[in-house]
């Protein structure tokens, strides 16, 4: 293995690659909050008044508040919503039928990574998996599994759901 690097070790042009790698390598790393941070239990609790609260039990007054008026979904199967599009699609197609329908982060999957403007953070991207249960026979079994983003902005001191992105919804396997 030596025989093969020993042309490139005085090449600054190899040197600089190693370095710019490096240097990505550790943005990336370094990144995500920890999970016992007030910045990711906060998000975590906010995602959880999302579904835990409006879509797993119906409680869709609780959105309101969290929800960004400029605010933006995008669903690679149900399409573009906003705001109003976004809140009724809850309340008419999930709370039609209370407790037939259920989502769950996958815990292990969720991060949160803080959005800072000269060292002042002013919002953050939560990322994970979620899981979807639908009720047959009285029973609710996980049908899909899918991946979403949430760009999160602080607007008054208040955290706000600015942007959704879910995608890759696939069909669960165990």
């Amino acid at each position: 293995m030596n025989s093969f690097l020993e042309p490139f070790k005085n090449s600054l042009l190899f040197k600089v690659i190693i370095a710019i790698c490096m240097f990505l390598f550790s943005l990336i790393s370094n990144a995500q909050v920890e999970k016992s941070s007030e910045l990711y239990k906060t998000l975590k609790s906010k995602d959880s008044i999302i579904f835990k609260r409006a879509f797993n039990k119906c409680e869709t007054e609780k959105l309101a508040p969290i929800i960004a008026e400029n605010f933006e979904f995008y669903h690679d199967v149900a399409g573009i919503q906003n705001r109003e599009e976004f809140m009724n699609a809850i309340k008419q197609n999930i709370c039609t039928n209370p407790g037939n329908y259920k989502r769950e982060v996958v815990e292990s999957s969720l991060e949160v990574y803080p959005l800072n403007n000269n060292g002042i953070l002013y919002g953050a991207i939560q990322r994970g998996k979620h899981t979807f249960q639908e009720k047959s026979n009285n029973v609710l079994k996980t049908v899909g599994i899918a991946d979403f983003t949430h760009l999160w902005i602080l607007e008054n001191k208040t955290w706000k759901l600015k942007r959704v992105l879910s995608f890759n919804h696939q069909p669960y396997t165990e």
